[in-house]
């Protein structure tokens, strides 16, 4: 800790108590609680059930929740791939060329999501691309808004890099393709894995774009719980948040596993 006096740690304890509790706890209890219970006329909800639980992992919720798996799967995927392409791609350039490639991946996220969704419904509402209607088009418009995140990522990751790595590999005789293979992405395993941990992450819970485009059989499990809340049924809505966030974190921890064990190798 960079406070190295015994009041002044506990000062900054508490200030991240203070901060932590409001802001970030909190909410996350009051979801959990009202996802247990079946009315909250006070200060604290009343008639504790499980209930809610059995329509949120059956039915419609179950097959959402697949298809944000799938989603978030896939465009994680996507972007891991045009993200990393185009971070070594970048390393490579000038200044000025490496400075308009961030630029072109930053733009999808810095303008709001549903410009975003509107932009993918424009484009490919009308031949000779049309993914208007299935499933593609919400994988792409989840893999445009989480590319850039994962560029971003890689690209820190190779600035720090110690280029005698690649050299002492070079002056053996490797070829440019067997240094990328073998030494540069292998160095770069623990970034790629936090990069994929943060766009799955986004992905799960993107809705703002995914309302605009998102077919009637292709339902990612944002769009439920919004749905779900629309028409008053704000209990089961949480439940399926409780659901949505379990997930989520138990990927991301399957993916942290995978990043420590590249860390340490």
């Amino acid at each position: 800790m960079l406070v190295h006096s015994r009041t002044g740690r506990w000062a900054a304890r508490g200030l991240f108590l203070v901060l932590f509790v409001p802001l970030f706890a909190l909410p996350l209890i009051v979801i959990v609680a009202a996802s247990f219970s079946t009315n909250w006329s006070g200060a604290f909800p009343s008639g504790p059930t499980a209930a809610h639980y059995t329509s949120a992992v059956r039915g419609e919720s179950l097959q959402a929740l697949t298809t944000s798996l799938v989603t978030a799967l896939t465009a994680s995927v996507l972007a891991l791939t045009v993200g990393t392409w185009a971070a070594l791609a970048a390393a490579a350039l000038g200044k000025g060329g490496k400075r308009l490639l961030d630029t072109l991946f930053m733009l999808p996220v810095a303008v709001p999501s549903v410009v975003v969704g509107l932009a993918v419904l424009v484009a490919f509402s009308q031949p000779p691309v049309l993914l208007n209607g299935t499933r593609w088009i919400v994988i792409l418009a989840h893999t445009l808004l989480v590319t850039a995140f994962a560029h971003q990522s890689v690209s820190a990751a190779i600035v720090r890099l110690d280029p005698m790595y690649e050299q002492a590999a070079a002056s053996l005789g490797a070829r440019p393709s067997y240094v990328l293979w073998k030494v540069k992405l292998p160095l770069l395993l623990p970034s790629l894995n936090a990069a994929a941990g943060l766009c799955f992450a986004l992905s799960m819970g993107e809705l703002s774009a995914t309302m605009m485009l998102y077919p009637p059989d292709w339902m990612p499990l944002p769009v439920r719980i919004f749905t779900a809340t629309d028409r008053g049924s704000l209990f089961t809505g949480s439940a399926i948040a409780v659901v949505l966030m379990g997930t989520t974190l138990l990927v991301l921890l399957a993916v942290s596993r995978v990043r420590t064990r590249a860390f340490f190798r």
